[in-house]
């Protein structure tokens, strides 16, 4: 069988029906950030596009019928913003060295530090021929380099077999340990960090917070226009100009609004703070948070703490709790190793961006060692 692999500058052009039967595949949990509602809510909201760095340039399988086997969400990138993953020395190196690192491809889910799959197709063939196709339009189009981030451990063991250059990273996670309350999770931490979070709570909603968990129709569009005014706060001050724009949360709402959970703080007559998370079919993402009112602990109490409740309740396996953020591992999210992988066409540069990921997968595996001793939960009599 003869197999063609092509670029599409855009999801709509493959449609929500063949996207999603690779996207949503038998017998792996459900990925909201797989889906067409949301990939497509990022481009058609001009979140996502060529003239913010971001052109979509996803990949279809199809064979000889032109009946698609696969796809990849595909990016061309001008720059390394909203990836979560850091390759300017990268740029910085090749650059000085007179090459050209921009643009570059990358298979990821936008602004999103999340892991998933990233090549969708049914069989590790059709798989390979996807990764294929990606580095040789590197190649022809004379693109220095292709990455993927945040895909699984099996699927980067198996780019790694293929030549890729493979990367590690860390996370903080919690895990539900079958829990059947909150109470049953603080039950299981030591006596000091029991304390703390306990106090940390209160002190939350010392200020007369009351707070309001949305999903699904509960969400209205009034709930959106606080939560961008949130949203925006926290992008100016930690981006620069925040990556998202309001349509798309009209977008996601009128979409996909089952899979979403808003938690909201509410102080007398106006909404003060709030975080938005995505629900899996086995898994919390917590994605995005901001305030227009600073309260102390308040954004351990949104975006940690009703997230374990909401888990809990739900029966949900973990919470994701998004990038960075050491404070998150007394709070109960243990590091979690996360993975990218890298084609590098240049031969030279390849080779010298081997070596420091020898050394620095090293150091990730070391860091995770050293921070998991001091984990809030009690020692195993």
């Amino acid at each position: 069988m003869s197999w063609q692999v092509k670029a599409v500058q855009g999801i709509e052009a493959i449609g929500a029906v063949a996207w999603n039967q690779f996207a949503e595949k038998e017998g792996v949990p459900r990925d909201p950030f797989l889906s067409y509602a949301f990939l497509s809510a990022l481009e058609e909201s001009g979140s996502v596009s060529n003239e913010v760095g971001w052109m979509p340039y996803h990949l279809l399988l199809e064979n000889e019928d032109q009946s698609p086997l696969g796809v990849m969400p595909l990016y061309v990138k001008g720059h390394s913003q909203g990836e979560y993953i850091f390759d300017y020395s990268w740029a910085d190196a090749l650059e000085r060295a007179g090459g050209r690192y921009y643009p570059k491809l990358l298979s990821a889910i936008p602004f999103t530090p999340v892991t998933g799959r990233r090549i969708l197709a049914e069989t590790s063939e059709q798989e390979q021929a996807l990764v294929m196709g990606a580095a040789q339009m590197a190649e022809e189009l004379n693109i220095s380099s292709v990455h993927v981030n945040f895909l699984d451990e099996h699927a980067w063991r198996r780019r790694g077999d293929e030549g890729w250059l493979l990367r590690t990273h860390k996370q903080y996670h919690w895990q539900n340990q079958d829990y059947g309350s909150f109470d049953d999770f603080l039950s299981c931490l030591s006596s000091k960090k029991r304390k703390n979070i306990k106090r940390e709570r209160r002190l939350a909603l010392a200020a007369g917070i009351t707070i309001e968990c949305l999903t699904g129709s509960e969400i209205l569009e009034s709930h959106w226009d606080a939560f961008y005014q949130f949203y925006i706060d926290t992008g100016h001050r930690k981006w620069g100009s925040p990556y998202l724009n309001r349509q798309f949360f009209s977008l996601i709402g009128q979409s996909m609004a089952e899979d979403i959970l808003l938690v909201m703080c509410r102080r007398g007559d106006k909404y003060v703070a709030g975080a938005i998370n995505f629900i899996g079919e086995t898994c919390l993402y917590g994605r995005n948070w901001g305030c227009i009112e600073d309260h102390p602990f308040l954004h351990f109490e949104v975006c940690y703490y009703q997230a374990i409740e909401f888990a809990i309740h739900q029966g949900l396996s973990r919470v994701e709790a998004g990038a960075q953020g050491e404070h998150k591992l007394a709070r109960g999210y243990l590091p979690s190793q996360t993975y990218s992988a890298h084609w590098i066409v240049h031969e030279g540069f390849r080779e010298a961006v081997s070596r420091y990921l020898d050394q620095e997968r090293s150091h990730v595996t070391d860091e995770i060692d050293y921070l998991e001793r001091f984990s809030p939960f009690k020692s195993a009599s």
